[in-house]
């Protein structure tokens, strides 16, 4: 049983930045295609970015020039920074892997790629 640990999530005000950081246990992130995805509540959980196994990232429409996507080798986790927040972004942020490999020199935020998922952390952007 994969252990996700998604950190980062909490409040932040209208323009400003916040930084979500996920680890697994048992397994080299580097070696791994994951995901961000957020779900508002009332909505369905939409793909924000993902970083391939060979480093090339996915970044979607809604936070595209807000969003980077890294691997922090040395930490062994997958950061998501977001810039410049805005309300929208509020929701529960999971952090999402394709054990399969199937995506491999890049990925998508199709859902039903992704192959296990963490539980989420809280973000809550106010105006």
């Amino acid at each position: 049983q994969l252990q996700f640990v998604e950190s980062g999530g909490g409040s932040a005000q209208s323009g400003g930045s916040l930084r979500l950081s996920c680890a697994v246990s048992g397994l080299r992130l580097d070696t791994i295609t994951i995901g961000w995805f957020r779900q508002a509540p009332g909505k369905e959980r939409e793909g924000v970015s993902c970083l391939g196994q060979r480093g090339k990232p996915t970044i979607s429409y809604l936070v595209k020039g807000r969003a980077t996507i890294y691997r922090d080798n040395a930490n062994n986790t997958v950061n998501l920074e977001i810039h410049s927040l805005k309300p929208e972004d509020t929701g529960l942020y999971y952090c999402a892997i394709d054990r399969p490999g199937r995506m491999v020199s890049g990925c998508s935020l199709q859902r039903s790629l992704w192959s296990d998922w963490g539980q989420g952390t809280q973000v809550t952007v106010s105006s």
